[in-house]
């Protein structure tokens, strides 16, 4: 071997140990830097002509295990998608309190229902029914607060996607930049372990908001995609697009959240997204949220209508001197047709003696006073029946009954031949001693027929938008109401018309209480919503989505529409505690004032099986209202307790595959300290290797003189 060839061999010794030792002091002093992966310098022998001439460094490379960094994106992913799920899901649960507390508002509903039972013991007691009206009317201003605030968690998460937006296309510009500078270092033969690490950092921060699949370039850097297969960075930065809706309401229309990938293309990205802080807020928003105020406003409905079913079926003392129902929202020969039974609608003087009484059998026949009748002539039969002493009137939708001079007015059922129509009798069905009243249609289930008129005109629209299992849109349509479709059953099959209609994602049904539902194609997974409503029925003035209650925005909104009627709030002697005694003999009061068998029904409401229909995923159940408030409630603590559980358990599995990556990419002193102990005796060896080429330099020249 020469002298010079040893020299070459010593020098690239002396070079190599000083890369090595460059690469372990590095790691050494990024040894608690969060995201550092440590350096591996790979080292070479070096040989020509097929003689040793020494070692070189091919490459300084990080020390990334590509199934362990895999693993570890797929569970960052779904732990920022558990997150913020369990973080808003809690918000949502403590607005209604404790569910042990008294003060809870669930806990207010039976003590609201209870304190019925005490005017039944007291019925002139004026304190007793002002507090149970200011509990009634407690609850739902609670009930319109807590809506409310369902609706800001909604637009708090619309406005975290926005900034989720934002940050991922900063991290995905980021990350393309580095993966120019990666691909020169290659080329340069540049050290790019430095802008491989920073990369790898910025990686794992965009897996928190998307789920995400990451593979090496050949030319360095990484391609990135979303797992169903979108470009997100490698030949470019993808870039996401959203426009957040501002203020929020049950009904509010989402935008879309849109990708853009490097060549151009728009797609949308919610059904290709399964993980990451974006598909927890869109469930939170569009999902979850929506399914708990849904719910809420179903309670507050069916509270409201038991609480009017014993008011209508009870009387104050002395009757008012008129009523006004609710807007049905169908005209007066639509409304009467279906009802069975039997009803009187009755006038009595100041003392309470009847002095008008017409007596309703809706047969078939139809009679009022025993004398045939019809829908068409059924007001002035009835006036004429009464005489003078009261007066029944309808319009635009509402029934009222109005008594003559200080005559008062009420209605009651006989005993046993109860009036009935979709499980309400005829003043309850028109609401005419309502004692809750909305200011907007609640009850969906109209009893309306398949042979009933429906009201609407031809050429009225109706714009649906259709979603799939994602959220992602589908597609939005619009429904034109053809001519010659005049019954409800003729709407509906237009509506599930293929062609014309939405046929193509799902069926509308009419049930048998007069009730529409949608129903989606099995396995399609679509869900509906209503953009725009452009129709109106005559006379009621109302819309298609209000009169059934389309779409689960128009029935979420339900929630702070109801109130204590305002003429019994001001005078609380008006709340209807008595009954009417329809076999009192004449000149005799058919009401008297210590009467507390109205309040005993009003106490009962909350046991009374009510039929709650489908909302916010809990099935149409015939069940109490109390006990629908319990198992929400349950439900509530149920969601929020499992939402929680399944937060620690992707945090768990977060932390585990970070803590084996870490073990596998992270920095361990003890090894390092033999790497540096030995590439110093590397560097010692070589300098000693040099030292003594340099002796034998100085023995060969000293011959030579």
């Amino acid at each position: 071997m020469s002298l010079s060839l040893i020299l070459n061999t010593a020098t690239s010794g002396l070079h190599t140990a000083q890369t090595q030792l460059r690469v372990v002091s590095d790691n050494v002093a990024n040894v608690n830097t969060p995201g550092y992966v440590r350096k591996i310098a790979d080292q070479v022998a070096v040989s020509s002509q097929g003689i040793g001439a020494g070692v070189d460094v091919a490459r300084v490379r990080l020390a990334t295990d590509r199934f362990l960094q895999a693993a570890s994106l797929t569970a960052g992913s779904e732990s920022g998608r558990q997150t913020v799920r369990a973080q808003l899901f809690d918000r949502i649960q403590a607005m209604f309190g404790d569910p042990g507390s008294s003060s809870g508002f669930f806990a207010q509903i039976d003590s609201m229902f209870a304190a019925f039972s005490a005017i039944a013991e007291d019925p002139v007691s004026t304190p007793l029914r002002q507090d149970v009206l200011f509990r009634i009317q407690g609850l739902f201003d609670e009930s319109a607060r807590i809506s409310g605030q369902i609706q800001d968690i909604r637009q708090d998460a619309d406005g975290r996607i926005q900034s989720a937006v934002e940050r991922v296309n900063d991290l995905l510009s980021q990350i393309e930049a580095l993966n120019t500078e990666i691909a020169r270092a290659n080329v340069t033969g540049s050290d790019a372990t430095g802008a491989e690490s920073t990369q790898a950092a910025l990686i794992a921060s965009l897996a928190e908001f998307m789920d995400i699949r990451t593979s090496v370039r050949p030319v360095g850097g990484v391609s990135i995609r979303t797992n169903a297969g979108l470009l997100l960075a490698g030949d470019g930065a993808a870039s996401l697009s959203y426009q957040r809706a501002g203020a929020v309401n049950a009904e509010t229309q989402f935008g879309e959240l849109w990708i853009t990938e490097p060549r151009g293309e728009k797609r949308a990205l919610l059904d290709t997204l399964s993980s990451g802080q974006l598909k927890g807020l869109v469930e939170l928003r569009d999902v979850e949220a929506p399914a708990a105020a849904e719910r809420l406003a179903e309670l507050m409905t069916r509270m409201a209508d038991e609480l009017n079913r014993g008011h209508n079926a009870a009387t104050a003392t002395p009757p008012p001197s008129s009523l006004t129902g609710r807007n049905t929202g169908m005209t007066l020969e639509t409304a009467l047709q279906g009802f069975t039974g039997s009803t009187s609608i009755v006038a009595t003087s100041a003392s309470g003696a009847i002095v008008g009484r017409a007596d309703v059998v809706f047969g078939p026949p139809l009679t009022v006073g025993g004398t045939p009748s019809s829908a068409a002539t059924f007001l002035a039969d009835v006036n004429a029946q009464l005489g003078g002493t009261a007066t029944l009137a309808f319009s635009n939708g509402v029934l009222s009954l109005t008594g003559a001079g200080s005559n008062g007015v009420a209605v009651a059922d006989p005993a046993g031949a109860a009036s009935d129509k979709a499980g309400r009798g005829f003043s309850h069905f028109f609401g005419l001693n309502d004692l809750v009243r909305a200011d907007r249609l609640s009850l969906y289930d109209t009893g309306l027929s398949a042979a009933s008129a429906h009201g609407f005109s031809t050429g009225e629209t109706v714009a649906f938008r259709f979603r799939n299992a994602g959220g992602a849109r589908v597609r939005d349509l619009t429904f034109t109401i053809p001519a010659g479709v005049a019954t409800v059953g003729q709407l509906v099959t237009a509506l599930n018309d293929p062609a014309s209609g939405v046929g193509r994602f799902g069926t509308f049904s009419l049930g048998a209480n007069g009730a529409l539902s949608f129903t989606a194609n099995a396995g399609s997974g679509v869900s509906m919503s209503v953009l725009e409503d452009r129709t109106t029925q005559v006379p009621s003035g109302v819309s298609f989505t209000e009169l059934f209650g389309v779409g689960q925005g128009v029935r979420a909104s339900r929630a702070d529409a109801f109130s204590v009627r305002a003429d019994i709030l001001a005078s609380p002697r008006l709340l209807a505690a008595g009954q009417l005694d329809l076999t009192a003999a004449a000149g005799v009061p058919a009401v008297a004032s210590g009467d507390g068998r109205g309040a005993l029904k009003l106490a009962d409401a909350g046991q009374r099986a009510a039929a709650f229909q489908a909302a916010g995923g809990s099935a149409a159940n015939q069940i109490s209202v109390s006990r629908y408030a319990a198992e929400f409630s349950g439900h509530l603590g149920g969601q929020a307790a499992a939402a929680e559980d399944r937060r620690a358990a992707a945090e768990a599995l977060h932390d585990e595959a970070v803590n084996r990556q870490l073990s596998q990419e992270g920095v361990n002193l003890d090894e390092e300290l033999v790497k540096l102990t030995t590439y110093q005796q590397a560097f010692a060896a070589s300098a000693r290797l040099i030292q003594t080429a340099g002796d034998l330099y100085d023995v060969l020249l000293g011959m030579m003189r």
